[in-house]
């Protein structure tokens, strides 16, 4: 046996064999228990839309092997040699051109802040809950809240992607993140993360009261209406994603829901980068097809993103405009997400307080 394990004094013996711990240090920091963290995640956002934090955050955005599968002796090439040496000034353009200049910061973050404010507020009873947000690429970091949460003594959090449809390259990327700041901690509190909630009553019908309320305020009406999603490659479906299945059924349930007859709500797909094939029907040549077909008046919403961003703002409400304009349409709407809406913050509780049962 190892001489510091055995016993030689009596004091010992009580302690079967092996000596007492002394007195904590007297600076050591109290340990504090007894709370429950929630812990909103975003996909992310640059710090600024320069071309320094363009590149340094699609840098961790296109490293991650979650989004781009490609092997990396013949991905990264491409990435260090070519893409964050122009994309970043592009999309930064992009940026500048929805970025909050009050706060100096992108939307996205703007909204997802708020709506961890106001989730806050809605679960202020239960004074043991602490509710938090962060980011899967750039800041506030995953790890960075999590210990954030733990400091303030959370012994359970519930991580909540926040991502109504599931996919590999979201909602596990950011479990991913939050499992792993947990691996490297000895004292790891008790996880549960939140689900796709793509079909459940609460979101569709939130998202149908958004839609009702958007085209009634309009002057025209909308002949067809895009339900654009993020896209993924098709490589990925193939690999058993189910994010395509989760559109649809999204999709589906939600023209039932509006009573829609069959052929004005259009599921479609957008965002799609580089050479692979991407899901289909792509939103922008859609949209440029309607307007050629003769459709004057088009609306267009984003089912598959809880709060507007570069994709929403820049991409569908300002390129789509152009696009459907451009090809003999009139009158275009993009209706925005649930961002920190009555509707929306009440589906975010719904799926936050399902997750807390038995916890609070």
């Amino acid at each position: 046996m190892n001489a510091s394990l055995k016993s030689g004094k009596a004091g010992d013996k009580a302690a079967g064999g092996y000596r007492r711990l002394g007195p904590l240090p007297e600076n050591h920091p109290p340990v504090k228990t007894g709370k429950v963290g929630v812990l909103l995640v975003n996909l992310g956002t640059p710090d600024g839309h320069d071309k320094k934090n363009m590149r340094k955050y699609l840098e961790e955005f296109l490293t991650d092997a979650r989004v781009i599968e490609w092997p990396k002796l013949l991905w990264y090439p491409v990435l260090y040699g070519i893409v964050l040496n122009t994309r970043p000034k592009k999309s930064g353009a992009a940026y500048e051109t929805i970025w909050n200049r009050e706060l100096d910061e992108s939307p996205l973050r703007t909204i997802t802040r708020s709506q961890s404010e106001k989730l806050a507020a809605m679960l202020a009873k239960h004074e043991e809950v602490i509710v938090d947000w962060g980011m899967r690429y750039g800041n506030p970091s995953i790890a960075s809240r999590l210990e954030a949460l733990r400091a303030q003594g959370c012994e359970r959090i519930v991580v909540f992607p926040l991502y109504p449809q599931y996919s590999a390259a979201t909602t596990a990327t950011v479990n991913d993140k939050a499992f792993e700041y947990l691996m490297q901690q000895r004292w790891m509190p008790a996880v549960r993360t939140v689900p796709p909630y793509h079909d459940d009553p609460v979101y569709i019908d939130a998202l149908a009261v958004s839609i009702e309320q958007h085209l009634a305020k309009l002057g025209f009406e909308p002949e067809k209406v895009i339900a654009s999603y993020h896209g993924i490659p098709v490589s990925y479906f193939n690999k058993g994603d189910p994010y395509h299945c989760h559109c649809q059924k999204t999709s589906r349930l939600l023209a039932e829901r509006l009573g829609w007859k069959e052929g004005r709500l259009l599921t479609c797909f957008q965002s799609r980068f580089g050479p692979e094939e991407w899901l289909q029907p792509y939103t922008d040549e859609t949209i440029g097809h309607l307007a050629k077909e003769g459709v004057k008046n088009l609306a267009v919403f984003n089912p598959g993103f809880v709060a507007d961003c570069l994709e929403t703002l820049e991409e569908i409400a300002g390129e789509g405009e152009e696009i459907f304009h451009e090809n003999g349409g009139v009158n275009f709407t993009h209706i925005p997400c649930l961002n920190d809406s009555a509707g929306g913050m009440k589906v975010l509780e719904t799926m936050v307080r399902r997750e807390l049962s038995g916890w609070i």
